[in-house]
C-alpha cells in the first residue's frame, strides 16, 4: 500500500462509535477509507442539540464512561479528545426518602487492593443493615464465582438468581438495582445473569480503578463533530455526513458496492456495516439475511456466528461452550429488544447544590448532573438522567419535570425557593438494546458470511453489553478481521489486570 492507487478501499456505513472506531485502526494503516453517516453529524446515538429556548448546546443524554472501559479510552487517545473526559474519584449517594432531608454518602476507594478498596464505602451506607450489607457480600462473590455466567448467557434472569442467592427485597432495590439500571438501562427482571456479573467484575470487583467514572466536560457534538472528526481526517479518512446509504450490492458472492440514497455507486474491496440491528434488513440482500448462522456464546466471552456449513465446530459446539443453535440474521436482529433513557434538562435561577453529581435512590430521577452556569448563559443548568425510561411513555413532559423538580428540591432544602426558568425532555428510544436472558446467542460475530463483510455495533458479539466500550470494540474487532485477511494485525487493549486478592477470594 505504498499510493493511493494500490490502496485498499474501505467503506463504512454508520458514523457512530463503531463505525469511527473501524475507521481509526484502518486509515493509519493505508487503507482509503470512506465513512458514510445519513444524519448530519457524528456519534450515533450520541448526539447534542441547540435547546431553541436557551440557545445552548445540549446532549440528548449525559454520556459516561468507566475506568474497565479500556477499548474506549484507547479510542479517544488515538482520536485526541481523552482530555476532555474528567475522571471522578468521589461519586454522591443520596439515600432514599424519608421524612427527613437525605443524607449524602460519598462513594470512592481506599488504598486497598480490589475487591477491599470499595468495602468501607459500602459499610458507611446508613440505608443497609448490617444482615443486608452482609447479603451484598454475599451475593457479590457468588457472582463473582458464578463461572458459568462468564460463559453461558442462560434463561435465568438476573432477578431470579438474586432471589435464589436470598438476596433481601431492599438490597435488590437499592444496591444490585440502582447499580445496574444505570449500567444496563433496564430492571432486574430483564437483566441476565452474565451481563450483571459483567458489570460488577469488570467494574467494582476486580481492578481498583475499573469502577472510576469519567464524565465529559464538552458537549457530545465538540467531541465528535470537531475533534474525532478533525483526527480522522487527518489520518485520511473521507467523512460523508449528511449521506445515506440505502443497500449493499452484491456480485458473485462478495459485496461489491454501496449505493447512495442519490442512486450513485461506491465501489471497494471491503464493507463494514456499522449500523443498529434494526436497520440491518433494509441495507443487506434477502439472502445474506435468510442465511442460517451458528450462534452461540463461547467461553472467554467471545461469540460466533458462522455459516452452518462453515466449519464442523459449529454443528456440534467446541468444549465449554454453550449449544449452537440455527438462527437466521434477520431472525436473530428481530429477537434483540431495545430500552430507552430519558434525559430531564433543567434551568433554574440559582444553584440547587455545589456537588456535580449525585447518584438518588427510589427515586424516578436515577443521576443528577450539575452543569451551572456559563458565560453569556442565563440560569444555572442541571441534566437528570432516567434509564429503563419505558414506563414515562404515558407521562406528559410537564409531569415529568414537576416529578424530577420535587425530587431534587426534597434532596436539597435550601434549594426549595429555586425557580425553574427552563425545561425539556428528551428521549432517546431505542438507546441501547436490552441484556435479556439469552440475548447473547443472538448477537453475530463481526466477520459476516460475505468473506468482505463485516458488521459492527454494540449488538454484535464484543462480550460487553450495550455500552460504548461494546461499540468501540466491535469497530476494533471488525477492523482486526479486515487486516487479519491482508497479512497484517491489530492487538485490542488488554482488560484491567486483575488484583492477587480478587483472584485469591473470587477463583
Amino acid at each position: 500500500m505504498t499510493n493511493d492507487d494500490s490502496r485498499s478501499r474501505v467503506v463504512i456505513v454508520g458514523g457512530g462509535l463503531a463505525g469511527l472506531a473501524a475507521a481509526s485502526v484502518l486509515a493509519p494503516r493505508g487503507f482509503d477509507v470512506t465513512l458514510f453517516e445519513s444524519r448530519p453529524r457524528l456519534g450515533g446515538r450520541a448526539s447534542s442539540i441547540v435547546d431553541r429556548e436557551t440557545g445552548r448546546t445540549i446532549d440528548n443524554c449525559q454520556h459516561v464512561t468507566m475506568g474497565c472501559c479500556t477499548s474506549f479510552r484507547h479510542f479517544c487517545e488515538t482520536t485526541g479528545c481523552a482530555d476532555l473526559f474528567e475522571t471522578q474519584q468521589t461519586l454522591h449517594f443520596v439515600e432514599p426518602p424519608s421524612d427527613r432531608a437525605p443524607r449524602i454518602v460519598p462513594f470512592r476507594s481506599v488504598a486497598l487492593p480490589a475487591p477491599a478498596h470499595l468495602s468501607l464505602t459500602l459499610a458507611r451506607m446508613p440505608w443497609f443493615s448490617l444482615r443486608e450489607k452482609s447479603a451484598i457480600a454475599r451475593g457479590l462473590r457468588a457472582l463473582s464465582r458464578d463461572r458459568q455466567s462468564e460463559t453461558d448467557d442462560s434463561a435465568e434472569s438476573f432477578a431470579e438468581w438474586l432471589t435464589r442467592h436470598r438476596q433481601p427485597e431492599a438490597v435488590q432495590s437499592r444496591f444490585w438495582h440502582t447499580v445496574l439500571v444505570s449500567a444496563l438501562s433496564e430492571t432486574l427482571d430483564r437483566v441476565s445473569v452474565r451481563h450483571a456479573r459483567k458489570v460488577f467484575v469488570d467494574g467494582f470487583l476486580s481492578n481498583r480503578h475499573g469502577w472510576e467514572v469519567s464524565i465529559p466536560t464538552a458537549p457530545l457534538g465538540e467531541i465528535y463533530d470537531d475533534r474525532i472528526a478533525r483526527s480522522l481526517s487527518e489520518s485520511g479518512v473521507t467523512l460523508k455526513t449528511g449521506t445515506g446509504v440505502k443497500r449493499l450490492l452484491m456480485e458473485d458472492g462478495r459485496a461489491a458496492a454501496a449505493e447512495l440514497r442519490d442512486g450513485l455507486h461506491l465501489s471497494a474491496d471491503e464493507f463494514v456495516l456499522a449500523v443498529p440491528h434494526w436497520l440491518c434488513g433494509s441495507l443487506l440482500p434477502d439472502e445474506l439475511l435468510a442465511s442460517n448462522f451458528e450462534s452461540r456464546a463461547q467461553p472467554g466471552g467471545r461469540g460466533s456466528c458462522r455459516t452452518a456449513s462453515s466449519n464442523s465446530d459449529a454443528q456440534t459446539g467446541s468444549a465449554g461452550a454453550s449449544p449452537s443453535r440455527a438462527v437466521s440474521l434477520r431472525d436473530a436482529v428481530g429477537q434483540i429488544e431495545t430500552a430507552p433513557i430519558a434525559s430531564a434538562h433543567l434551568w433554574f435561577d440559582r444553584p440547587l447544590t455545589e456537588l456535580p453529581h449525585a447518584t438518588l435512590l427510589d427515586r424516578t430521577s436515577q443521576w443528577f448532573f450539575n452543569r451551572g452556569r456559563e458565560s453569556g448563559q442565563d440560569g444555572h443548568y442541571c441534566q437528570v438522567v432516567i434509564s429503563a425510561a419505558g414506563e414515562l411513555s404515558s407521562r406528559s413532559e410537564a409531569a415529568i419535570l414537576d416529578e424530577v423538580e420535587t425530587e431534587l428540591k426534597s434532596v436539597w432544602p435550601n434549594a426549595g425557593n429555586a425557580k425553574r426558568l427552563h425545561g425539556r425532555v428528551i428521549t432517546e428510544h431505542r438507546a441501547v438494546f436490552s441484556p435479556l436472558p439469552g440475548v447473547d446467542q443472538f448477537r453475530p460475530d463481526q466477520q459476516s458470511p460475505i468473506d468482505n463483510l463485516q458488521l459492527a455495533g454494540d449488538w454484535t458479539q464484543t462480550d460487553w453489553p450495550s455500552t460504548m466500550e461494546g461499540a468501540v470494540r466491535s469497530g476494533y474487532l471488525a477492523a482486526q478481521n479486515i487486516l487479519a485477511r491482508r497479512g497484517e494485525s491489530f492487538e485490542l487493549p488488554g482488560e484491567l489486570p486483575r488484583s492477587l486478592l480478587f483472584r485469591t477470594l473470587f477463583s
